[in-house]
Protein backbone atom coordinates (compact mmCIF):
# COMPACT_ATOMS: atom_id res chain seq x y z
CA UNK A 1 0.00 0.00 0.00
CA UNK A 2 1.36 3.42 -0.93
CA UNK A 3 1.75 6.19 1.63
CA UNK A 4 -1.10 8.68 2.02
CA UNK A 5 -0.90 12.05 0.32
CA UNK A 6 -2.93 15.24 0.06
CA UNK A 7 -4.13 16.89 -3.13
CA UNK A 8 -4.96 20.55 -3.68
CA UNK A 9 -8.36 21.40 -5.13
CA UNK A 10 -6.56 23.96 -7.28
CA UNK A 11 -4.64 21.22 -9.12
CA UNK A 12 -7.26 18.48 -8.99
CA UNK A 13 -8.08 18.71 -12.71
CA UNK A 14 -7.91 16.29 -15.67
CA UNK A 15 -4.45 15.78 -17.08
CA UNK A 16 -2.60 16.67 -13.87
CA UNK A 17 -1.43 14.18 -11.25
CA UNK A 18 -0.01 15.57 -8.04
CA UNK A 19 0.38 14.84 -4.36
CA UNK A 20 1.84 16.31 -1.19
CA UNK A 21 3.25 13.44 0.86
CA UNK A 22 4.04 13.59 4.57
CA UNK A 23 5.99 11.29 6.85
CA UNK A 24 3.22 8.73 7.26
CA UNK A 25 3.78 5.36 5.59
CA UNK A 26 7.10 4.44 4.05
CA UNK A 27 9.83 2.12 5.30
CA UNK A 28 12.33 4.37 7.08
CA UNK A 29 13.07 3.83 10.76
CA UNK A 30 13.97 5.76 13.91
CA UNK A 31 13.88 9.56 13.86
CA UNK A 32 13.39 9.36 10.08
CA UNK A 33 10.33 7.10 10.25
CA UNK A 34 8.52 6.45 8.04
CA UNK A 35 8.23 8.06 4.54
CA UNK A 36 11.60 9.82 4.36
CA UNK A 37 12.46 10.95 0.84
CA UNK A 38 15.85 12.54 1.57
CA UNK A 39 18.97 10.65 0.53
CA UNK A 40 21.33 12.84 2.56
CA UNK A 41 19.69 12.57 5.97
CA UNK A 42 21.57 9.44 7.06
CA UNK A 43 18.87 7.00 6.01
CA UNK A 44 19.40 3.66 4.30
CA UNK A 45 19.46 4.63 0.58
CA UNK A 46 17.56 1.48 -0.39
CA UNK A 47 14.69 2.47 1.90
CA UNK A 48 14.62 5.99 0.46
CA UNK A 49 14.49 4.61 -3.08
CA UNK A 50 11.66 2.32 -2.03
CA UNK A 51 9.76 5.26 -0.52
CA UNK A 52 10.26 7.32 -3.68
CA UNK A 53 9.22 4.43 -5.90
CA UNK A 54 5.97 4.06 -3.95
CA UNK A 55 5.20 7.77 -4.33
CA UNK A 56 5.91 7.67 -8.06
CA UNK A 57 3.67 4.66 -8.56
CA UNK A 58 0.87 6.30 -6.61
CA UNK A 59 0.75 9.05 -9.24
CA UNK A 60 -0.59 6.70 -11.85
CA UNK A 61 2.10 4.21 -12.64
CA UNK A 62 5.21 6.36 -12.85
CA UNK A 63 8.47 4.55 -12.21
CA UNK A 64 11.05 5.84 -9.75
CA UNK A 65 13.30 6.46 -12.78
CA UNK A 66 10.71 8.99 -13.99
CA UNK A 67 10.91 10.98 -10.75
CA UNK A 68 13.19 14.02 -10.98
CA UNK A 69 14.60 15.32 -7.70
CA UNK A 70 17.36 17.93 -7.75
CA UNK A 71 19.97 18.74 -5.12
CA UNK A 72 18.22 21.70 -3.55
CA UNK A 73 20.59 24.46 -2.43
CA UNK A 74 18.29 27.42 -1.59
CA UNK A 75 18.99 29.02 -4.95
CA UNK A 76 16.72 30.74 -7.46
CA UNK A 77 17.84 28.43 -10.28
CA UNK A 78 15.11 26.99 -12.50
CA UNK A 79 15.90 24.10 -14.88
CA UNK A 80 13.82 23.48 -18.00
CA UNK A 81 13.45 19.78 -18.72
CA UNK A 82 12.81 19.22 -22.42
CA UNK A 83 14.82 15.97 -22.34
CA UNK A 84 15.04 13.27 -19.72
CA UNK A 85 17.87 14.28 -17.36
CA UNK A 86 20.99 12.20 -16.90
CA UNK A 87 20.35 10.47 -13.57
CA UNK A 88 24.09 9.98 -12.99
CA UNK A 89 24.63 13.75 -12.78
CA UNK A 90 23.53 15.66 -9.66
CA UNK A 91 21.86 18.92 -10.67
CA UNK A 92 21.84 21.78 -8.16
CA UNK A 93 18.64 23.79 -8.55
CA UNK A 94 15.48 24.59 -6.64
CA UNK A 95 12.84 24.61 -9.35
CA UNK A 96 12.03 22.82 -12.59
CA UNK A 97 9.55 23.12 -15.44
CA UNK A 98 8.62 20.70 -18.21
CA UNK A 99 6.10 19.84 -20.91
CA UNK A 100 7.01 16.14 -20.91
CA UNK A 101 4.39 13.66 -19.74
CA UNK A 102 6.96 10.99 -18.90
CA UNK A 103 8.55 12.93 -16.04
CA UNK A 104 7.37 13.37 -12.48
CA UNK A 105 8.72 16.51 -10.81
CA UNK A 106 9.62 16.17 -7.13
CA UNK A 107 10.34 18.78 -4.46
CA UNK A 108 11.73 17.86 -1.04
CA UNK A 109 10.94 19.81 2.10
CA UNK A 110 11.02 19.89 5.87
CA UNK A 111 9.73 23.44 6.59
CA UNK A 112 10.53 25.19 3.30
CA UNK A 113 7.60 25.47 0.95
CA UNK A 114 6.93 23.07 -1.93
CA UNK A 115 4.99 24.85 -4.68
CA UNK A 116 3.42 22.91 -7.56
CA UNK A 117 2.20 24.68 -10.70
CA UNK A 118 0.36 23.68 -13.87
CA UNK A 119 -1.18 25.09 -17.03
CA UNK A 120 -3.34 22.09 -17.97
CA UNK A 121 -4.35 23.56 -21.33
CA UNK A 122 -0.76 24.09 -22.47
CA UNK A 123 0.46 20.86 -20.88
CA UNK A 124 3.17 22.61 -18.86
CA UNK A 125 4.01 22.00 -15.20
CA UNK A 126 6.45 23.37 -12.67
CA UNK A 127 7.67 22.67 -9.16
CA UNK A 128 9.65 24.89 -6.80
CA UNK A 129 11.31 24.75 -3.39
CA UNK A 130 11.14 28.02 -1.48
CA UNK A 131 12.72 28.79 1.86
CA UNK A 132 13.31 32.39 2.88
CA UNK A 133 16.17 32.83 0.41
CA UNK A 134 14.26 31.41 -2.53
CA UNK A 135 11.04 33.21 -1.65
CA UNK A 136 12.64 36.61 -1.22
CA UNK A 137 14.97 35.96 -4.15
CA UNK A 138 12.08 35.49 -6.57
CA UNK A 139 12.21 31.80 -7.42
CA UNK A 140 8.47 31.65 -8.10
CA UNK A 141 8.55 34.45 -10.64
CA UNK A 142 11.44 32.66 -12.37
CA UNK A 143 9.45 29.40 -12.34
CA UNK A 144 6.41 31.05 -13.89
CA UNK A 145 8.59 32.63 -16.59
CA UNK A 146 10.14 29.22 -17.27
CA UNK A 147 6.68 27.81 -17.81
CA UNK A 148 5.75 30.72 -20.08
CA UNK A 149 8.78 29.93 -22.24
CA UNK A 150 7.27 26.47 -22.80
CA UNK A 151 3.92 27.91 -23.86
CA UNK A 152 2.06 28.43 -20.60
CA UNK A 153 -0.14 31.46 -20.02
CA UNK A 154 0.16 32.92 -16.48
CA UNK A 155 -3.59 33.51 -16.38
CA UNK A 156 -4.18 29.78 -16.90
CA UNK A 157 -1.55 28.66 -14.40
CA UNK A 158 -2.78 27.07 -11.20
CA UNK A 159 -0.42 26.97 -8.21
CA UNK A 160 -0.63 25.12 -4.89
CA UNK A 161 1.47 25.92 -1.82
CA UNK A 162 2.10 22.79 0.20
CA UNK A 163 2.97 22.08 3.85
CA UNK A 164 5.28 24.83 5.12
CA UNK A 165 6.36 26.19 8.46
CA UNK A 166 3.88 28.89 9.49
CA UNK A 167 4.70 32.45 10.50
CA UNK A 168 3.67 31.63 14.06
CA UNK A 169 6.48 29.07 14.31
CA UNK A 170 9.06 30.64 12.01
CA UNK A 171 11.18 33.00 14.08
CA UNK A 172 13.95 34.51 11.96
CA UNK A 173 15.27 37.32 14.14
CA UNK A 174 16.44 40.80 13.08
CA UNK A 175 19.47 39.82 10.99
CA UNK A 176 17.65 37.36 8.74
CA UNK A 177 14.63 39.66 8.59
CA UNK A 178 16.89 42.42 7.26
CA UNK A 179 18.32 40.07 4.62
CA UNK A 180 14.82 39.07 3.52
CA UNK A 181 13.71 42.68 3.07
CA UNK A 182 16.97 43.55 1.29
CA UNK A 183 16.19 40.86 -1.29
CA UNK A 184 12.54 41.85 -1.69
CA UNK A 185 11.12 45.07 -0.25
CA UNK A 186 7.60 43.69 -0.62
CA UNK A 187 8.56 40.95 1.82
CA UNK A 188 8.54 43.54 4.60
CA UNK A 189 4.78 43.11 4.73
CA UNK A 190 5.28 39.48 5.71
CA UNK A 191 7.87 40.07 8.43
CA UNK A 192 6.48 40.97 11.85
CA UNK A 193 6.91 40.54 15.58
CA UNK A 194 3.81 38.64 16.74
CA UNK A 195 2.06 39.67 19.92
CA UNK A 196 3.82 38.18 22.91
CA UNK A 197 7.03 37.58 20.95
CA UNK A 198 10.29 39.51 20.99
CA UNK A 199 11.83 38.65 17.63
CA UNK A 200 10.78 38.82 14.00
CA UNK A 201 8.82 36.04 12.33
CA UNK A 202 8.45 35.44 8.58
CA UNK A 203 5.33 34.33 6.71
CA UNK A 204 6.69 32.32 3.76
CA UNK A 205 3.29 31.13 2.39
CA UNK A 206 1.88 34.64 2.58
CA UNK A 207 4.72 36.11 0.53
CA UNK A 208 4.59 33.26 -1.98
CA UNK A 209 0.86 33.72 -2.60
CA UNK A 210 1.37 37.46 -3.11
CA UNK A 211 4.22 36.80 -5.54
CA UNK A 212 2.22 34.27 -7.54
CA UNK A 213 -0.68 36.66 -8.00
CA UNK A 214 1.84 39.40 -8.83
CA UNK A 215 3.26 37.19 -11.60
CA UNK A 216 -0.22 36.95 -13.11
CA UNK A 217 -1.01 33.41 -11.93
CA UNK A 218 -4.74 32.88 -12.29
CA UNK A 219 -5.46 30.57 -9.36
CA UNK A 220 -3.50 30.09 -6.14
CA UNK A 221 -4.25 27.71 -3.29
CA UNK A 222 -2.54 27.21 0.07
CA UNK A 223 -3.04 23.96 1.96
CA UNK A 224 -2.46 25.93 5.17
CA UNK A 225 -0.56 23.10 6.87
CA UNK A 226 2.29 23.97 9.26
CA UNK A 227 5.07 21.39 9.27
CA UNK A 228 6.39 22.50 12.68
CA UNK A 229 2.97 22.18 14.33
CA UNK A 230 2.42 18.64 13.00
CA UNK A 231 5.64 16.70 13.75
CA UNK A 232 3.96 13.29 13.65
CA UNK A 233 2.65 13.93 10.15
CA UNK A 234 5.40 16.06 8.60
CA UNK A 235 9.16 16.33 8.87
CA UNK A 236 10.27 19.68 10.30
CA UNK A 237 13.90 20.71 10.41
CA UNK A 238 13.24 23.40 12.99
CA UNK A 239 11.21 21.11 15.24
CA UNK A 240 13.99 18.52 15.07
CA UNK A 241 16.62 21.14 15.90
CA UNK A 242 14.64 22.37 18.90
CA UNK A 243 14.27 18.80 20.18
CA UNK A 244 17.79 17.55 19.47
CA UNK A 245 16.81 14.92 16.91
CA UNK A 246 17.39 14.32 13.22
CA UNK A 247 14.70 14.63 10.61
CA UNK A 248 13.87 13.48 7.11
CA UNK A 249 12.33 15.12 4.07
CA UNK A 250 8.85 14.76 2.58
CA UNK A 251 8.11 15.13 -1.11
CA UNK A 252 5.61 16.96 -3.30
CA UNK A 253 5.20 15.66 -6.85
CA UNK A 254 3.46 16.69 -10.04
CA UNK A 255 3.15 15.12 -13.50
CA UNK A 256 1.17 15.28 -16.72
CA UNK A 257 -1.10 12.24 -16.98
Amino acid sequence: MSAPYIVSKVLDVPGIRHGFFGREGGRSKGDLAGNNMGINQGDNPDLVVSNRASAANAMGGYDVKDLVVFRQVHSTTVVTLTERPDRTVAIEADAMVTNRDDLLLGILGADCSPVLLADPEAGVIGAAHAGWKGAAGGILYATVMGMVALGADPARIRAAIGPTISAANYEVGPDTAAQIVALDRAAAGHVSVPEGKEREHFDIPGLLAEQLFGAGVGLVGDLGICTYANPTKYFSHRYATHHGITTGRQIAVIGLR
